[in-house]
């Protein structure tokens, strides 16, 4: 059956969404999951909808406070009790082979982080057509050039890596785990697409450019407390790393 698997899912004001992605973990062919989903105070019909499932691997939590997704992560992550902890933001998909194709990939290659491929479709599920990949083998100085990993494909070896907990920041803070993640363990790509990354209107994705500058520089300057020189120079060579990545990295279909 394998080890089990626990999935981080912060969520606020999914109701939309939510049934859907439950459903793609539901899917899954690797059965031996935890989902630990953390409400950071909906106002919406999130709740209703989560509970609404029977399946005893699914975990509800709903903060006392609206916290923000760093608070809510961090709480999931000490619920965890898996040793391979996975991500699924609450409007994102996987596919039904997502967890089993990963696993193997990782056990096969003693391999103790690791990410894959995305597709990208709209607020309605449909395909957009792009596939979204990277770098085959990141290191800690590849990762300070860009947050190359789709929060939604990655899992870690809690075994090797440990309890992560990571700033109170509003943006970036998948960014900000990555960053602690490499410090134990190289990241490497399967390149396989497993996984369905949806883009919302006001998403970060969807950001000026002035506002992304802003939260990269926040994230090197407040959060790795680095000098406000290489704060300033990691941020100026994430944009650079940026404009590669849509070059090379993402493909229309």
């Amino acid at each position: 059956m394998g080890e089990l698997v626990s999935i981080i899912t912060p969520v606020y004001n999914c109701a939309k969404f939510i049934a859907e992605t439950i459903n793609s973990v539901i899917a899954q062919t690797y059965i031996n999951w935890e989902l630990i989903i953390v409400d950071d105070c909906s106002t919406d019909d999130t709740e209703n909808v989560v509970r609404s499932f029977q399946d005893q691997r699914i975990h509800y939590y709903k903060n006392v406070e609206n916290s923000g997704a760093a608070i809510s992560r961090n709480r999931a992550l000490r619920e965890a009790k898996g040793r391979w902890i996975a991500f699924l933001d609450s409007d994102d998909l996987w596919l039904p082979n997502k967890l089993d194709r990963q696993i193997k990939f990782m056990m096969d290659n003693h391999i103790s982080f690791s990410y894959t491929n995305l597709g990208v479709i709209d607020e309605a599920s449909n395909s957009l057509n792009r596939v979204i990949t990277g770098p085959k083998h990141i290191t800690k100085f590849g990762m300070f050039n860009y947050c190359w990993i789709g929060c939604l494909t990655v899992i870690y070896d809690m075994s090797v890596v440990g309890l992560i907990q990571i700033a109170d920041i509003k943006k970036n803070n998948d960014y900000a785990m990555w960053l602690k993640v490499i410090q134990k363990a190289d990241c490497y790509l399967l390149n396989e697409n497993l996984a369905s990354y949806r883009v919302r209107t006001g998403s970060i994705s969807r950001l000026k450019k002035t506002s992304l500058i802003q939260w990269h520089y926040k994230l090197f300057r407040e959060v790795e407390k680095e000098p406000v020189i290489v704060a300033v120079f990691n941020t100026m060579r994430n944009l650079i790393f940026g404009v590669i990545k849509k070059w090379y990295y993402e493909k229309n279909v």
